[in-house]
């Protein structure tokens, strides 16, 4: 039987007879939005944290989920008492991002049912968790060698930074209807495991040493993993525009990352007076130097001068420097690269922008974190954009609508032989990256 939405999500078909009942109690209280109780049942941040371990259902998720769509019903008192209750599990150390047993975190479930308010208090809750993270991490090997007791640490701390504490006692949680559980005692008693997928975390080196594929307007690892996409095209075209606004020659331009050579491509038809290319991977190089490359010797050669066009071979945070140090600087600077995580980003543009980039110049990046999903997708425009504030950089976002006819489904259209699909929204927001002031 194919349940409705409605059906899905109610509080039979998310609290199951199976969950421990300190699991039980939090979750009825905050489904009911009973502020009292939750107050009185939150006496550590694992209560706050608890999952059905059937559903994977957290005390945020069901305080959000009981909710459901905006009606000309709702109730403004219930709305409130939502809202605190939702704040109170985020004080307490609820988790912005835990996923349930359909992939959804509390901030997908809020978004889904068009509860803006509490969405945003997720989106919120997530940056000063990754905002926290950022700083810890200068800390790490002062504080732990163990990576899972430092994240837990630092999400306790992120909600105990703000927590009030109320003397207040809270009826008793309601009792929790019985409902089938289908024989998944044995599952239960195991935890909730979130879903499985099968996206492979790929970091510099790993990739640096896989083999890659162009082909069919993709480049790929050989895990399958896409590098770059054809589709990307129109963000590429839009990125040049942001970054050359007048596409007058003679600019000076710095692209990081070569992959299919989409922007570069563009770069180099404005006619620069110079034109770097940072790019490491032996298999970009290697296509990069067959004979019908556009960016080989003969490109090289064809520079106003000796050495404005250039491919720099190697990893930037090496190359980089050295351009630094020669005293290069650039009126345009574009970051694009793979396998490697947000903080890399951050460091590129907060030690070595200020150096690189002139002071009327504009830096950009492209723009996928968290893509995956809309909560994430938003945290991260909010995480960088303080820190590019921080390194003395103001961004404005250009909002692109993004093509999703062929994008829309795993493994279909441009996911065609692409292991992971790691763009599903529909609009890109370009960062147009300038000095304050």
């Amino acid at each position: 039987m194919i349940l409705l939405d409605s059906e899905r999500d109610a509080i039979s078909a998310r609290i199951s007879e199976a969950c421990p009942p300190e699991i039980q109690k939090v979750l009825t209280a905050a489904w009911a939005h009973d502020v009292a109780t939750v107050k009185k049942l939150l006496d550590t941040p694992e209560a706050a944290r608890g999952q059905d371990p059937l559903t994977g259902e957290t005390p945020l998720h069901a305080a959000i989920r009981s909710c459901g769509p905006p009606s000309e019903d709702d109730d403004e008192a219930d709305l409130a008492a939502a809202r605190e209750t939702v704040q109170e599990l985020l004080l307490w150390g609820g988790i912005w991002n835990d996923v349930d047993d359909r992939n959804e975190t509390p901030g997908c479930v809020a978004h889904r049912l068009g509860r803006t308010e509490l969405y945003n208090l997720c989106v919120d809750a997530g940056v000063r968790a990754e905002m926290l993270f950022g700083v810890l991490e200068g800390y790490e090997e002062l504080e732990s060698d163990d990576e899972e007791e430092d994240e837990e640490d630092a999400h306790q701390e992120a909600g105990e930074s703000e927590m009030v504490v109320v003397g207040e006692d809270g009826e008793e949680a309601p009792e929790l209807i019985n409902v089938p559980t289908n024989g998944a005692a044995e599952e239960a008693s195991q935890g909730f495991v979130p879903p499985q997928d099968d996206a492979v975390d790929v970091n510099s080196e790993q990739y640096l040493r896989s083999k890659l594929t162009y082909s069919d307007g993709k480049l790929v690892d050989d895990e399958g993993n896409g590098v770059m996409m054809a589709w990307e095209t129109d963000i590429m075209r839009q990125s040049v525009d942001a970054l050359l606004p007048s596409k007058e020659p003679g600019k000076r331009i710095l692209n990081i990352g070569f992959g299919m050579g989409i922007i570069d491509t563009m770069f180099a038809e404005t006619k620069p007076a110079k034109h770097h290319i940072v790019e490491a991977h032996p298999g970009v190089l290697e296509h990069i130097s067959s004979p019908d490359s556009k960016f080989g010797p003969s490109w090289e050669a064809s520079a106003p001068e000796p050495g404005a066009y250039k491919i720099h071979q190697g990893k930037w945070q090496e190359v980089c420097v050295k351009l630094l140090q020669e005293g290069n600087v650039y009126d345009a600077i574009y970051f694009d690269t793979f396998g490697e995580d947000y903080s890399q980003l951050r460091m590129f543009f907060t030690e070595l922008i200020p150096g690189l980039l002139d002071s009327n110049g504009i830096f950009g990046f492209f723009n996928g974190l968290g893509a995956d999903r809309m909560i994430c997708y938003d945290v991260y425009t909010k995480v960088s954009e303080l820190h590019l504030a921080d390194a003395g950089l103001d961004v404005e976002w250009k909002v692109i609508d993004v093509d999703m006819s062929r994008l829309a489904e795993e493994g279909q259209g441009e996911w065609e032989g692409v292991r992971r699909r790691y763009w599903t929204l529909d609009k890109y927001r370009l960062p147009i990256c300038t000095f304050l002031g």
